[in-house]
């Protein structure tokens, strides 16, 4: 987004120059062509760019004027009332406006989103982070947003310091990587720079990534 100032960006270095408007340009859609943004929780870096200043920057707007957000409501609720580690990651800028301006949803408990869009809770990372189970040529696949932020991820032992509860974030690692290799399940990456997609497979050490590629080769 472009609400924080140099400092905040000072700690948190933007890698490379992809934004959400630029990405959409190279797929040819414009913000204006989103109808629904789906939210896998609210911490800065999974929701900031939603919300942008107003033309005058007195006050905020949407980036999508046509689309609602979505997001769990036990997401929403952590969000308004967080836990003191999790306090930063939650900023009051990029949260707030989506109810102020009436344009926020909560996502079913359970179920699907839309056709073709499964919801899966987790809630090692942070608690109630949904990920969507998207059905895409003949296979499904899995968002993983902070389960699984990079392929380096897939290892068991392998989790994030921001993880608020690893030892569940292990539990549902082990839950999914069972689903993703008995179905062949796709696992998409949100925060790995290199590696877009991969597969995996049962070894004797366990689960180990099968092969890796871009989405766009599916």
């Amino acid at each position: 987004g472009n609400k924080q100032d140099d400092k905040f960006f000072g700690h948190y270095y933007l890698h490379g120059t992809d934004s959400l408007e630029g990405s959409l340009s190279k797929a040819g859609i414009n913000s204006e062509h989103i109808t629904d943004n789906y939210l896998t929780h609210l911490h800065f870096d999974h929701c900031g760019g939603g919300i942008i200043w107003n033309e005058s920057r007195t006050g905020f707007e949407s980036l999508f004027p046509n689309a609602r957000f979505h997001v769990s409501r036990g997401q929403w609720e952590l969000s308004q009332n967080p836990n003191p580690r999790e306090k930063a990651s939650f900023l009051r800028e990029n949260i707030n406006p989506m109810m102020d301006l009436n344009v926020l949803d909560f996502l079913p408990e359970h179920g699907q989103f839309a056709e073709g869009i499964d919801i899966m809770y987790v809630n090692g990372h942070t608690a109630h982070m949904a990920l969507p189970v998207i059905e895409y040529k003949d296979t499904k696949v899995i968002f993983c947003a902070d389960l699984f932020p990079s392929v380096h991820h897939i290892p068991m032992p392998w989790v994030m310091a921001y993880d608020m509860q690893p030892l569940i974030t292990m539990e549902e690692k082990a839950r999914v990587l069972a689903l993703a290799a008995d179905h062949q399940y796709v696992l998409f990456f949100e925060h790995d720079p290199l590696v877009e997609c991969c597969r995996v497979e049962r070894t004797e050490k366990g689960f180990r990534v099968s092969s890796t590629f871009d989405l766009s080769e599916l």
